[in-house]
């Protein structure tokens, strides 16, 4: 009997003992619940990882992620990824979206001089929504207007562009000033999208 009392007591410390350690923490919930992310592609040749990654990163966060481009025909990457766009650039209302993102790669300064681009640009930031680009997509910020003043980035071929157009380039990964993320090309599309999640967080 004493020693099933003993063993008892033995069981119980040990059980103390284990409650007594932190338990794991589970992983953050989704965060961006509700929010409506708008992703801008060129029809040919926009960077595939730029694409690809933030949109993996939207997703599984639980935002909605809304395709926009010049043609509802499929776009295709650099690297080959064939994407269906949900809509044309020119029927965006830039009112439906928390954020409006432009995909870099070769085929985005199809942008640059774009009046529907820059008006969609120009528009984000009067409604105050989160406004991203990657790699050369940034130049088509900086000539609708709306990087003069502010710490941006850019592929290094259109660095500048940029400064021409009044932006004080930084040459970092990701930049981000205020609501508007910049990053200079596809390694740092992770934190590119996590730069704009933090932006949708807050």
């Amino acid at each position: 009997m004493k020693k099933l009392s003993l063993l008892v007591i033995v069981l119980l410390i040990l059980g103390s003992s284990a409650c007594g350690r932190p338990t794991p923490t589970p992983e953050a919930a989704p965060t961006l619940q509700g929010k409506s992310i708008l992703m801008i592609i060129a029809q040919r040749d926009f960077r595939d990882e730029e694409y690809q990654e933030p949109r993996r990163i939207f997703e599984a966060r639980r935002a909605t992620v809304t395709v926009a481009s010049s043609s509802l025909e499929v776009a295709k990457g650099a690297l080959g990824a064939q994407v269906k766009p949900d809509l044309l650039l020119k029927d965006v209302v830039v009112g439906d979206y928390d954020a409006i993102v432009f995909v870099g790669g070769p085929g985005a300064q199809e942008y640059w001089d774009d009046p529907v681009a820059h008006a969609v640009a120009q528009e984000a930031v009067a409604q105050g929504k989160v406004l991203a680009a990657i790699c050369i997509a940034p130049a088509t910020l900086a000539k609708a207007g709306v990087l003069k003043g502010k710490k941006a980035t850019v592929f290094s071929s259109e660095k500048e562009t940029l400064r021409t157009c009044g932006a004080d380039y930084t040459g970092a990964s990701v930049e981000r000033d205020g609501l508007i993320i910049t990053a200079n090309g596809p390694k740092a599309a992770t934190g590119f999208a996590e730069e704009i999640a933090k932006a949708l967080e807050e």
